[in-house]
């Protein structure tokens, strides 16, 4: 039986190479939506040795046919590391007791210690150019950023990827020129005045939006 894994994000993209290999039954793990099954009708050829689809990795029948040496197709939208990175997150808020126990409050200090310990390393960059204790440095500070948005989707609020959202809906209403297919560069003085506009139109608009 081939393993077919997806990306949770978008189920409904199947990967080229799962065409003209999949045939047989086809089996769903649970959390495979009801409109992704619909497609397989015509993906499936009759004849093979089944198909299990499935988007989550851990479930014990998908690990179980990946051990028994089963055919394994995945996504490559899967590998993302922003994808992964938020996966790690919710992992650690789920078996991490000290992880489970914080608030936005409680991590205030270590992002402020974050921002602070980025701030530093930027200016031993200019001196010596260490790319690499930047980049780290940095991936401290995202740490802090999905902790937060973990913790507001735990409670119903929002996700990492609403977050993400919010930051291009910004850019969008601050700086148009960034959507409209300007080729030209953008002076500073229009970029500012832009984005004052797009800044205070926002404050007219309703809470929530």
């Amino acid at each position: 039986m081939t393993v077919l894994l997806l990306d949770d994000r978008w189920p409904s993209l199947i990967p080229l190479e799962a065409h003209g290999r999949l045939g047989g039954p086809v089996e769903f793990t649970e959390e495979v939506p009801v409109r992704v099954r619909w497609n397989f009708s015509d993906l499936v050829a009759a004849e093979g040795p089944g198909v299990l689809v499935s988007t989550n990795g851990s479930d014990p029948r998908v690990v179980s046919r990946i051990h028994a040496g089963e055919p394994l197709i995945v996504a490559e939208s899967r590998q993302d590391p922003v994808r992964q990175a938020v996966q790690v997150m919710a992992r650690a808020c789920t078996v991490g007791e000290w992880e489970a126990t914080q608030t936005h409050r409680s991590l205030l200090p270590y992002l402020a210690e974050e921002s602070q310990e980025f701030a530093d390393q930027v200016v031993a960059w200019e001196r010596d150019g260490d790319e690499r204790a930047l980049l780290g440095e940095l991936g401290d500070v995202l740490l802090q950023v999905l902790f937060h948005a973990e913790i507001a989707a735990r409670r119903g609020a929002f996700d990492f990827g609403e977050v993400a959202r919010s930051f291009v809906d910004k850019l969008r209403s601050r700086s148009p020129y960034l959507f409209d297919g300007t080729r030209a560069v953008v002076p500073a003085e229009e970029q500012e005045r832009l984005w004052a506009m797009g800044k205070a139109r926002e404050k007219k608009l309703p809470p929530g939006r």
